[in-house]
């Protein structure tokens, strides 16, 4: 009767899958741990534990910057919330165009921290608050046909052209800004956003934001023009 070859070479395999089966070997084999060693990259040879240590703090930190990273997005959403919690009331409270875009003034230096804010409204109809109102036909709108065009907004650097008819006299002190149109069916206009800092209003940011507070503005402002 014939015997198996007891001393036929075990594969990787076989190993493997019986470690891996049996997570608790190296409990009843500590003594291996201390014998085992594993190349480094250094090439330096460490042992199993020192690997397994090494694995841990590892696994550790990318936790630790998720977790971190989590925490970030969660601060960020907060303060957002808070400013548009903070827009939507100074809104409110205006009775008047007036009031409304003093408090979206204060609003906007005040917890959006920007230096300069800029509200035109395109409207042939209405002749005070001349630097509110811009006519349709104005040669100065050409500058922002693509934005209004897309309805999108665009953040970054402003052209001189565009900082002019935003920002008047401040214009040569914006080196970044946000665009952002208001598309309504009883309300045209364009929303601007101004700071000192260059990386204030990047190229990248998202549009989301920034969409929801036009929309939040220019429903409150169609309401405010209709009682003037």
């Amino acid at each position: 009767m014939s015997h198996p070859n007891i001393t036929s070479e075990i594969s990787e395999e076989q190993v493997e899958h019986y470690l891996r089966k049996h997570p608790e070997f190296f409990n009843d084999h500590l003594n291996l741990l201390e014998k085992l060693t594993i190349p480094h990259p250094s090439g330096d040879a460490i042992s199993l534990i020192s690997k397994q240590l090494e694995i841990f703090r590892v696994k550790h930190q990318e936790l630790e910057n998720q977790l971190t990273a989590l925490i970030e997005i969660a601060r960020d959403n907060d303060t957002s919330f808070n400013r548009m919690h903070k827009l939507t009331l100074a809104l409110l409270d205006a009775s008047t165009l007036e009031e409304a875009i003093v408090n979206l003034e204060h609003v906007f230096n005040e917890y959006f921290l920007t230096d300069f804010v800029s509200i035109k409204i395109i409207s042939d109809q209405h002749s005070y608050l001349g630097n509110l109102f811009i006519s349709a036909d104005s040669p100065d709108l050409q500058h922002f046909y693509p934005i209004l065009s897309s309805n999108q907004a665009k953040c970054g650097r402003p052209s001189l052209a565009q900082a002019k008819v935003l920002f008047g006299g401040n214009a040569l002190q914006v080196k970044s800004c946000a665009i952002i149109p208001m598309a309504f069916t009883q309300l045209e206009g364009i929303i601007a956003i101004g700071s000192q800092e260059e990386n204030r209003f990047h190229y990248s940011m998202g549009n989301l934001f920034l969409t929801q507070m036009s929309e939040i503005i220019g429903t409150r402002l169609i309401a405010l023009l209709e009682h003037n």
